[in-house]
């Protein structure tokens, strides 16, 4: 079911200033970056090996990631697993007794399909499923 560790996300609050760490000081290889509207977040990319590096900043006051950052530190944030089918991994968990905030996969960043898996359910631990589109 699963593929690989497709990102770290890591949640930040001043995203020109979490770039310039990453790329400038750390010297990670720099994807770009995102508006992905429905989660009211922007996300810049780094590669590292087969997995991303991936900070989230709030666009928005209501956005998830600016209550997180509310409560929370900056820092880790989720661990994205890559499935082959977001759909039939969802069926699976569920039915194994995992408590889903998604059911429905939603749009990502890059177009991608993505559905998070409750804290409760994994140790604390935010996890995001994520199907990359066959094009990427």
């Amino acid at each position: 079911m699963y593929k690989k560790i497709n990102h770290i996300g890591v949640a930040v609050k001043d995203l020109d200033k979490a770039i310039e760490l990453y790329r400038d000081k750390l010297g990670l290889e720099f994807k770009g970056t995102d508006v992905v509207e429905e989660q009211k977040v922007k996300v810049a990319f780094f590669k590292i090996g087969e997995t991303n590096i991936e900070l989230v900043s709030p666009i928005s006051d209501d956005s998830p990631i600016a209550k997180y950052l509310e409560k929370n530190r900056e820092g880790i944030h989720h661990i994205a697993y890559e499935v082959d089918n977001i759909e039939d991994a969802l069926k699976t968990l569920k039915e194994k007794g995992v408590k889903l905030i998604n059911e429905e996969p939603r749009k990502g960043a890059h177009n991608t399909l993505i559905a998070f898996v409750h804290p409760k359910s994994t140790n604390g631990v935010l996890t995001e499923l994520c199907q990359v589109p066959e094009e990427h």
